[in-house]
């Protein structure tokens, strides 16, 4: 994939390229960009109609049985392709300015106006065309090619293999694969080491490995290190510029401003410079004690109507614990202590009322194990979740995107059978039976495999849903939905329904244990089997923070696999 990649950039006009990268994946902006295309199927299929000529009912007919609008149009459109004296060949640049106006229809009738110009494009289209316009503007282009492929494509195509860690490097701080595109193609390497931190784009979080004890963790620090607590809430960045406002944005690159707009004002209010970029945790907080709430109460923030009525309902805090931008300085090649000692000196209280909404995360110096075990107990009687331990050293660089062992969190779920949560992908669905007739009874869950970039399956989840969860499933899941198994899941178990990754759930287990029929860490503990979770149930969190590639990791199933002992009980495990 790569290589097809690589020799189909080198043929792009550099000033194209950027453009390219995002229309690939059906988008015309980086993925921190509000804006969407956002056409619902049944819309397209009534542009489908219009230019085709077929009426409505047959279109939607072929439609329920093909499952892609994309089909449709290239079975009907092309069938027809009427040439006339008003049609005119797509150009590229034609098809940007319509895809934008698409996107940019609002007011009365919008949905009229976007069906209209789709439209026109598919009188002009090609069969091959119409195809992935309709595909496009639905949502529904599935290449099958994640950004570590699209960046080992890059490198073959612009620069070389050596190259690979730079360029990461560079989207690691933008998340605009396009961007970097661009820069490397027209400006070589030396333009793409010049890409930095800037306020306006998100940077990819920097993540935390885990160890099973607190005295593994001293050990691992060097017997010395910063223990803070580790909040249950909702993780933010924000990117603060003065007298232009601030951006909040979740793990998953959402634009989170109008949930948390009360913290928003405080930080650009209390902020001490010009402009600065921040991480904390939101945190709902009873108004009455100050007790901290647990996380399923600031997940309401999350709402899209309502929100004047929710932040009254639902205070929150920000629990700042790291900066890593300020007034033209980018702070993510400094070591941690100056980091946080900056932070630190860069809000001031103000006589605002709001101004209890930004703290610090507590913190303190740890030199044994009595003073990390007294910090935990700490921690988890502020009904935290547990702590963060933070190297000292002077390489405690922020490693956008990376996860690491300068960052070890430990929770207090570590002191039971099976340390942590999992964040899985739905990439699949059983039909159910008895009381679930007629709607989804089970899920194929799948962890994340960054070096093949594929979803490779950890379990069949069936236990732990409530009804209305049920209920809503399927209409969560539709858009995902495929008519075969996508290039990007590697399973041998094979469901009623295929999803492409989109939907990531919480699941919880007894253990992992060795399994002839899941695929996650496949041939690292025996040959011809892979690691799976046994009695998986969903811990009712859908992580709508995260993106299916912030799952967790096929090597992290390995490593749970062995902090448990490497117990390989035979784990085909049950659904229920």
């Amino acid at each position: 994939m790569a290589e097809i990649l690589a020799g189909f950039f080198r043929g792009v006009e550099p000033k194209d390229l950027r453009r390219v990268i995002y229309l690939s994946v059906g988008r015309l902006h980086p993925d921190f960009h509000p804006q969407e295309l956002g056409m619902a199927d049944k819309l397209a299929l009534h542009a489908i109609a219009s230019v085709s000529g077929r009426p409505l009912p047959e279109v939607e007919a072929i439609w329920r049985k093909v499952g892609d609008p994309g089909e449709v149009a290239e079975s009907l459109i092309g069938g027809k392709k009427q040439m006339t004296l008003f049609s005119e060949p797509l150009t590229f640049d034609a098809v940007i300015d319509d895809l934008t106006a698409i996107e940019s229809a609002s007011g009365r009738d919008s949905q009229g106006k976007k069906m209209k110009i789709l439209a026109r494009m598919l009188h002009d289209a090609t069969p091959l065309e119409a195809r992935y316009l309709c595909r496009i503007v639905t949502g529904r282009m599935r290449v099958g090619a994640g950004a570590m492929t699209v960046m080992d494509a890059l490198a073959q195509a612009f620069a070389t293999k050596e190259d690979r860690p730079d360029i990461e490097r560079a989207f690691n701080v933008t998340c605009d694969m396009g961007l970097v595109a661009e820069t490397l193609a027209s400006g070589g390497m030396g333009a793409v080491r010049g890409i930095g931190v800037s306020v306006g784009n998100p940077i990819k979080v920097m993540l935390a490995e885990r160890l099973r004890s607190l005295p593994e963790i001293m050990e691992r620090m060097g017997g010395r290190c910063a223990f803070e607590y580790k909040y249950d809430g909702i993780r933010v960045q924000a990117h603060i510029r003065r007298g232009e406002g601030v951006k909040l944005y979740s793990r998953r690159l959402e634009d989170l401003t109008e949930n948390f707009r009360d913290i928003a004002d405080a930080l650009v209010a209390q902020l001490e410079g010009g402009e600065a970029i921040v991480e904390g945790e939101c945190v709902a907080y009873d108004p009455d004690t100050g007790a901290l709430r647990p996380f399923q109460n600031v997940t309401h923030r999350r709402r899209k109507h309502g929100m004047s009525e929710t932040i009254e309902e639902i205070p929150v805090r920000i629990f700042m614990f790291d900066l890593l931008y300020k007034d033209g300085k980018d702070y993510t090649l400094e070591p941690y202590t100056e980091r946080r000692a900056v932070l630190e000196s860069s809000f001031a209280r103000t006589a605002d009322p709001g101004s209890d909404r930004i703290e610090y995360t507590t913190r303190e110096i740890i030199e044994n194990a009595e003073e990390a075990q007294r910090f935990f107990n700490d921690a988890v009687a502020s009904n935290c979740e547990g702590i963060m331990a933070k190297s000292l050293t002077d390489d405690s660089i922020y490693r956008a995107g990376s996860r690491g062992f300068l960052w070890i969190k430990y929770k207090k779920d570590y002191e039971q059978a099976l340390v942590d949560t999992f964040d899985l992908a739905v990439v699949g669905a059983f039909y159910g039976m008895g009381k679930r007739a007629g709607r989804y009874g089970a899920l194929l869950m799948a962890a994340y495999d960054p070096d093949s970039g594929s979803w490779c399956t950890a379990c069949k989840l069936g236990t732990g849903f409530d009804d209305a969860f049920l209920d809503a499933l399927p209409g969560m899941l539709e858009k995902y939905r495929s008519e075969s198994r996508p290039r990007s899941v590697d399973a041998e178990m094979v469901p009623d329904v295929w999803f492409v990754p989109g939907m990531v759930l919480e699941v919880t287990a007894a253990d992992i244990s060795i399994s002839p029929v899941h695929t996650a860490a496949f041939d690292t503990v025996k040959g011809g089997a892979g690691l799976g979770l046994r009695f998986p149930r969903f811990t009712g969190r859908v992580r709508s923070d995260k993106t299916p590639e912030q799952c967790t990791t096929s090597a992290e199933m390995l490593e749970f696999y062995e902090m448990q002992g490497g117990r390989d009980r035979d784990a085909d495990e049950p659904s229920d």
